[in-house]
């Protein structure tokens, strides 16, 4: 069945191990519709040091993996992987082999939208550890390191990159499990907010725009959202809050905040239009004044157990110190 100018044959290295291969192959064979890799797999065209195996099957470090594919095939369904010469304007919060922690300024992506697919923190993340040999794609079949959480493009702070594929698995499923990292940001928000708010709601994404909606519980694919809130600091005409997120959903902090008539400084979309203009004269601000400025790994697992209760602090930027000092 298999023929030599036709087979393929791949090494599955440490960031390749520890996976299924079908997985495996979506992330190679990234242009080919699924049901073709589970047809390569009936037609037993997928063999593993030399054996015939189903998608369920687990890769182990020096796996051979051997695949009957035409070469112009093999070229339509992969994909040249490419790293970016970008400048880096993020600052390392923490390092180590298996996880990179960076603040973002606010103005940068995460990741590449309709408008920018070049300048991205991930872009500069993987620029940076190329230029530092820990990046190398010749060495790489499929994996990349990446983020496991994102911030909006103007809100500043703390994102969490996973530098190998174990480390990767293992943040996925902490965020994923909701309690296990905690999360905690910084905002400046309209009007005297002087007592812990716990607060509880259900939103929805509207269709075709980069914003959410409050609706009831009963609202057909109403997502729940909790934020707990704790003033820092106030006065009559403002707040200093600490936010806890509880649920991670799109904007929550800033449409909670304003659906308890507490909005952020400079949100554009949920906040005051008259403040935000008095706001924007006085100190330049044009985006929502919103920080991630500290996570605490609550309970780790895996590669990465001796995280187990660290916590990292990122200092505010120097425009949000400004403002505190005017204004509270």
């Amino acid at each position: 069945m298999f023929q030599g100018d036709i087979m393929k044959k791949l090494k599955i290295t440490e960031n390749d191990a520890n996976q299924r291969i079908d997985k495996y192959l979506k992330k190679l064979l990234v242009n080919a519709p699924n049901n073709f890799i589970y047809k390569m797999f009936r037609k037993k065209d997928i063999k593993v040091n030399g054996k015939k195996v189903d998608e369920k099957y687990i890769l182990s470090l020096d796996d051979e993996v051997e695949m009957f594919l035409y070469d112009d095939k093999f070229k339509e369904f992969t994909e040249t992987k490419s790293i970016y010469e970008v400048n880096k304007t993020f600052s390392v919060l923490y390092e180590d082999k298996h996880v990179l922690i960076v603040f973002k300024p606010a103005g940068l992506l995460v990741h590449e939208d309709a408008n920018e697919s070049i300048n991205t923190l991930t872009n500069q993340v993987l620029s940076y550890l190329a230029s530092k040999n820990e990046l190398d794609l010749s060495r790489e079949n499929t994996f990349m390191p990446g983020p496991v959480h994102r911030l909006d493009r103007n809100t500043s702070g703390i994102v969490i990159f996973g530098k190998t594929l174990a480390a990767l698995q293992n943040l996925n499923e902490m965020i994923k499990q909701r309690h296990c990292i905690e999360k905690k940001y910084l905002t400046i928000c309209r009007g005297q907010l002087n007592h812990q708010r716990n607060l509880h709601g259900y939103m929805i994404k509207l269709e075709n725009q980069a914003q959410v909606k409050l609706v009831k519980k009963d609202y057909p694919g109403a997502l729940t959202m909790e934020t707990i809130v704790r003033p820092l600091k106030y006065n009559c005409d403002y707040s200093l809050v600490e936010v806890t997120l509880i649920t991670g959903r799109m904007h929550q902090i800033r449409v909670h905040l304003s659906s308890i008539e507490h909005p952020i400084i400079g949100d554009r979309k949920y906040g005051d239009f008259e403040l935000n203009k008095y706001i924007k004269k006085t100190f330049g601000l044009n985006n929502q004044l919103l920080h991630a400025y500290k996570i605490k790994f609550v309970k780790t697992f895996g590669v990465l157990n001796y995280l187990q209760d660290k916590e990292i602090i990122c200092p505010v930027p120097a425009l949000f110190e400004k403002i505190e000092k005017s204004l509270l």
